[in-house]
């Protein structure tokens, strides 16, 4: 297979535009410093489609290096012809090639195999010959043998036909053509073990979706529901239109032979080839819904991690919960722990304990001068909620609070991280500072919690885990690389996840920060332990240094192009104090001219003018804010036909969940997030997105709110 030219056609790009990213990933690049950074060798595709085609890239490779061990071991039986070896050359998928395999793989003892060990394979022949010019009884007498158990001769016709089925079985161009006709016709049909036992899968009770249709969160709803032993899952196939197309390409008008070809060929398919075929697809169904889930949680999960930071407040982060009480933490703009506590404001206690709560805070907030309150979502969140609210009304300054999603806190508040950043604190007031400092920069404290246990996904724990942690810490690692990094205050947490920095070398960075001060420049990054020239290429670029006296060092301009900036400047007659005053306007001249006395590439001009245009922007600046509160809302106070403003918290592929100020979040179906017709929720909403909401129905019995997205900005102008 010419891999280069394959993933050319798929991913519609140039050869060369493939052949050079395939160089650099062999280099040892990573794909963040590819993508930034090597924009002229890969014709500025971005790091998402460097990613895919490297998994690509992988599968192909692996797919040659399975299809060389098979050739391997069909010569090494000396069964290789020219044929097979064209066959196996045009194969395009490891299925393909495993059905190229079937006849010559090692097989356990099968029917087929002891007909075989019996003597009766020259009777099979003769009959898939279908030649014969008498009866087969007559010939099968001969092959008669109580020796080796062949008492009978229906006993060695029986043997002969086992032989003669695992032939139809074994053929690849059979199993290519009933896997088309079952995956095209076949209907997935589910039905329940217990009719009786009413339980989630209530609607896959009697359930049937054609193949082709079926949506990816119902196949991993189907496979969960048939793993807990509470749904019988199978595929219908058109078994009719099967066994006719074999019965047309293998069976001749031999009158001796007719009969029992057609008996065989209905054996085959039953026992053999239907069984494999079924799991073929159902395995097929499974992949493709699990890709598309782990692409859901993965878009989740980059705009969450993209969510801009509110900084420079002091936050008052508040973790709810009932027994054990709301635990407290006051902390500072950077994230620094002025103050902790507990407060027992969600239990039914008297009006004097109520004040005394209330007056613990509201010192807190005055002490500290504390700008916003920080919510977690999870137990006893209601009313936490109310408790605040009525309390800032009382205030004599205008303070907010804000609903966190805090899926994750308890995890990192129980690890070792946790645990080694605040050894003083216990389990519980850990969870209050991750809360509050999840608002002041998301990303910064979402990095130290495993990626799966955020929360922003759909069947998570259905998925392949492997695949699932690679793909989420992609796009962790792309979400840091694509804000940079502050070099001097960073967690090595976060620096591991910065291109070219292993867990190691980060921790490495951290000790050298702690024994010689804050880096003042990139340059110093050479003296780290570990920290070689390839790895200073590949992190310089995404590491930031707001005190270093050179402003390019807080910039993403990469250090390999310091001079190019000098070179550039000095043509338009500005200084890095110019930039810095944000006098460089001039700089947008001809691009292509420029480049090429510069001697770098126009992309990376243009990015570098764009760097000096805003030196140490922040990208997440670009997304909208959380909504800050003032007031509570519950669902009782719900009308059908209301208006509100919410946050998406979560996308799937059925619809999207919006927090609208109440505990419960409301679930907007994919129909009625827009007017025009999608096939995936992500096309117009993600998580983050600030929207505007009608309220659809209440189900307050179940804690259900329906919610629209159609037309309500329309109705409201």
């Amino acid at each position: 297979m010419d891999i280069f030219k394959t993933l050319s056609n798929e991913f519609k790009v140039k050869p060369v535009q493939v052949e050079n990213t395939v160089k650099l990933v062999d280099e040892g690049n990573t794909i963040p410093f590819i993508a930034r950074y090597r924009k002229e060798m890969t014709g500025s595709l971005d790091d998402q489609v460097l990613r895919e085609m490297h998994d690509r890239l992988l599968y192909l490779r692996n797919l040659d290096e399975k299809r060389e061990q098979v050739r391997a071991s069909i010569a090494e039986q000396e069964k290789l012809t020219d044929q097979i070896s064209s066959f196996l050359d045009s194969a395009l998928t490891l299925t393909e090639i495993d059905d190229i395999y079937r006849p010559f793989r090692p097989k356990r003892r099968t029917r087929a195999t002891i007909a075989k060990e019996r003597g009766l394979e020259p009777l099979s022949l003769h009959i898939w010959e279908q030649s014969l010019t008498q009866p087969v009884d007559t010939i099968a007498a001969a092959y008669v043998n109580p020796e080796k158990e062949v008492n009978t001769i229906e006993d060695a016709i029986a043997g002969a036909l086992d032989i003669i089925a695992e032939m139809i079985s074994d053929d690849s161009n059979n199993r290519a053509m009933i896997r088309k006709i079952s995956w095209n016709s076949g209907i997935i049909v589910s039905k329940a073990l217990d009719e009786s036992e009413s339980t989630v899968y209530d609607q896959y009770y009697d359930f049937q979706e054609p193949v082709t249709k079926i949506a990816g969160h119902r196949v991993l709803a189907l496979n969960r529901g048939e793993h807990e032993d509470k749904l019988r899952v199978h595929i219908e196939s058109p078994i009719e239109e099967i066994t006719n197309r074999l019965y047309s390409v293998i069976v001749k008008e031999n009158p001796f032979t007719k009969d029992l070809l057609s008996a065989v060929i209905d054996d085959s398919y039953k026992r053999l080839i239907a069984p494999s075929i079924e799991r073929d697809i159902r395995n097929e169904l499974t992949e493709k819904a699990q890709e598309g889930a782990v692409r859901v949680f993965g878009e989740n999960l980059r705009q969450l991690l993209m969510q801009p930071p509110i900084k420079d407040k002091i936050v008052l982060a508040l973790d709810p919960g009932f027994r054990t009480g709301c635990k407290v933490a006051v902390v500072d703009g950077t994230g620094k722990v002025l103050n902790t506590g507990v407060v027992y404001c969600t239990l039914p206690k008297n009006q004097e304990s109520l004040e005394r709560d209330k007056r613990f805070l509201v010192s807190l907030i005055n002490n500290f001068n504390v700008n916003l309150i920080a919510i977690g979502n999870g137990t006893a969140s209601r009313e936490t909620e109310s408790f605040v609210a009525n309390m800032l009304k009382e205030l004599d300054k205008t303070v907010f609070y804000t609903i966190v999603n805090e899926a994750g806190a308890s995890v990192y508040s129980a690890s070792k991280l946790g645990a080694a950043e605040f050894p003083e604190y216990d389990v519980a007031l850990r969870s209050a500072v991750s809360i509050g400092r999840r608002v002041q920069d998301p990303l910064a404290e979402l990095v130290k919690i495993d990626p799966k246990s955020i929360g922003v996904g759909q069947y998570q724990h259905d998925m392949n885990q492997k695949r699932l942690s690679e793909t989420l810490s992609g796009v962790v690692e792309s979400c840091v690389n694509n804000v940079g990094v502050d070099l001097n205050t960073a967690s090595p947490a976060l620096l591991s996840y910065v291109s070219g920095i292993s867990s190691s070398v980060a921790k490495n960075i951290l000790e050298y920060r702690e024994s010689n001060g804050k880096f003042k420049n990139r340059k110093e990054l050479m003296k780290v332990k570990k920290l070689g020239p390839k790895a200073f290429e590949q992190c310089a670029g995404f590491l930031r240094i707001p005190e270093s006296e050179n402003l390019l060092d807080n910039t993403g301009v990469h250090p390999e192009s310091y001079e190019a900036v000098e070179q550039l400047l000095h043509y338009f007659g500005f200084s890095l104090q110019d930039v810095k005053a944000k006098k460089t306007a001039a700089l947008h001249a001809d691009v292509r001219t420029l480049a090429k006395q510069l001697g770098i590439g126009e992309p990376t001009l243009k990015d570098i003018i764009k760097e000096l245009e805003k030196p140490g922007r922040d990208p997440r600046e670009e997304f909208p804010p959380p909504i800050l509160r003032s007031d509570v809302l519950s669902m009782e106070d719900l009308q059908e036909g209301m208006i509100l403003t919410g946050t998406v918290r979560n996308v799937i592929d059925f619809g999207a969940f919006v927090d609208i100020g109440v505990h419960q979040d409301g679930l907007v179906h994919i129909s009625q997030i827009s007017d025009r017709y999608i096939k995936h929720p992500l096309e117009v909403v993600s998580v983050g997105d600030i929207v505007k909401v009608k309220v659809m129905g209440i189900n307050l019995a179940k804690k259900r709110i329906q919610l629209s997205i159609r037309g309500v900005a329309a109705s409201e102008r």
